[in-house]
């Protein structure tokens, strides 16, 4: 092969570190942005919350500015530039940034970086300075179901073996009470952690076992330490007083829970060989039952989600603010930054100073365009605000980007994970988006408003007879919404609403 040149000319993005910080920081949940806070505390001294600094610190700059305060003027006014030395004050503002790399990082210049809206939102979580708690400790306010069972069996006088293997039970539940694999598993995972080796062993380990799960199973809450949904429901049902309907019910979720879940009524009397009325008191006992016995005990806490947004009644319109508990108080330390000045080059030090700086301008800047997408938001969906679901209007992405002048994926990375609490509830950004459907008046329905139709038609239907996919489309027609009957039932399945024939009552 002859060597050859050739001339070649295309175009390629370049991003900047401190692009990348931005964008990466703008797609972050509240929960995600304070841990990459707490991380960056941890590695760069010149970063410090701007509500902890120490009298003592204090006591050195306030000297310092005494002993020296007109060469610190001077120093200052010779480092006012934007070098990467200059020591700009900590509390900047998100229009310091540079208009070319903001106008890249919002436009959405990265390419066609399009990263859709995500199902899974994450959670959020604000570590305001007026908690009483840190997330960490809310999570320990109660009990667990754990907890609530070693507390049981501190009450009862047990052999030493029995009582472990009942707590080596208790330690094998899920969060909904149910064992965690079979007796034989659990057995096995133990001997292995033991290294118990002889077969007779083992068979002797596993039937402890057996005798602890009986000893658990009779423990409140009644139903924990089930295989089974099955299995759960009989233990609280042999709970209860011995009638036919209890006989009845025994039947039924011992073998017959599919029928129950289809309301086969014939078949489940000819199942049992108990009447239709035995059948309806049996499905009353069991719908009682409560299916997972560890509910009680789920950490809630853990669920909470913190806006980043508020949206409050401003004379006749609404407005959105940010949820102050929700933004990182950061600033530069002036002790670190002054102890550098003056110094020549400043090598890995002056870099350092710089990455602080950047963090907190494009921390500040996340923020901002945050809030900028929210006000679109709730200038666009102002009657959801006053009236509900039923009043949202068809919004897409591109809409709020246009008018703001940003990229799509901008927006969506805005949208995502980030909350908005509202008279109505506390919804996701990306909530307040769905497509359009036609109307006789030649206008548009959003998808959330005739989802929260197909709602109340079915909350408002006859138990006895409710109503079919085909005439909630119907419905819908007559309010001059055109929605074909597959339609409708997507839009029910995304509602967890079961079908017509599943909630017809017995």
């Amino acid at each position: 092969m002859k060597p050859t040149l050739q001339v070649r000319l295309s175009q390629h993005l370049a991003l900047t570190p401190q692009l990348q910080q931005s964008i990466r920081l703008l797609q972050l949940s509240t929960l995600e942005l304070h841990q990459e806070v707490e991380q960056m505390l941890e590695q760069n001294p010149f970063l410090e919350p701007e509500e902890e600094r120490g009298s003592f610190e204090d006591q050195i700059l306030a000297d310092r500015a005494s002993a020296s305060s007109s060469s610190a003027t001077a120093s200052d006014e010779d480092s006012g530039g934007s070098g990467e030395g200059s020591d700009e004050p900590a509390g900047m503002e998100a229009s310091d940034f540079g208009t070319t790399e903001r106008d890249d990082w919002e436009n959405g210049t990265e390419g066609d970086d399009f990263d859709g809206i995500r199902e899974t939102p994450g959670t959020g979580s604000g570590t305001g300075g007026d908690d009483e708690f840190e997330p960490q400790d809310r999570a320990g306010l109660g009990p667990t179901l754990q907890d609530h069972l070693r507390h049981q069996l501190s009450g009862m006088r047990l052999a030493d073996r029995d009582a472990a293997a009942v707590l080596a039970l208790i330690e094998s539940l899920d969060e909904d009470g149910y064992l965690d694999g079979t007796l034989e598993e659990i057995a096995e995972r133990i001997a292995d952690s033991l290294d118990i080796t002889d077969p007779e062993a083992r068979e002797e380990l596993l039937d402890e076992l057996r005798c602890g799960l009986k000893w658990l199973q009779s423990l409140e809450p009644a139903g924990v330490g089930a295989a089974n949904l099955s299995e759960c429901l009989c233990l609280q049902l042999r709970q209860q007083a011995d009638t036919p309907a209890r006989a009845c019910a025994l039947q039924i979720a011992a073998s017959h829970l599919e029928l129950l879940a289809r309301r086969d009524l014939k078949k489940l009397s000819a199942a049992t060989g108990s009447d239709e009325a035995t059948v309806k008191a049996a499905q009353a006992l069991i719908v009682a039952c409560e299916p997972k016995p560890g509910r009680p005990f789920a950490r809630a806490e853990q669920l909470i989600v913190v806006p980043d947004v508020i949206v409050v009644k401003s004379g006749r319109n609404w407005k959105a603010t940010l949820n102050p508990d929700v933004m990182p108080k950061l600033r530069v330390s002036d002790l670190y930054a002054q102890a550098i000045r003056g110094q020549r080059g400043g090598g890995n030090l002056s870099a350092r100073l710089q990455e602080a700086r950047w963090f907190i301008r494009n921390i500040q800047q996340r923020f901002d365009t945050i809030l900028r997408v929210s006000a679109a938001i709730v200038e666009r969906q102002k009657n959801f605000f006053t009236h509900g679901e039923i009043a949202m209007k068809p919004l897409v992405l591109r809409e709020i980007a246009d008018e703001l002048g940003l990229h799509e994926s901008t927006i969506s990375r805005v949208t995502t994970a980030k909350y908005m609490a509202t008279p109505q509830g506390t919804f996701e950004l990306k909530y307040f988006f769905g497509s359009s459907l036609n109307t006789d008046a030649g206008g548009n329905a959003s998808s959330t408003a005739v989802r929260a139709l197909i709602k109340q038609f079915v909350a408002a239907e006859d138990a006895k007879k409710p109503l079919s996919d085909s005439q909630i489309a119907d419905m819908l027609e007559e309010q001059g919404i055109q929605v074909a009957r597959r339609t409708v039932a997507k839009y029910r399945e995304a509602l967890k609403i079961a079908p017509a024939n599943l909630r017809k009552a017995l």
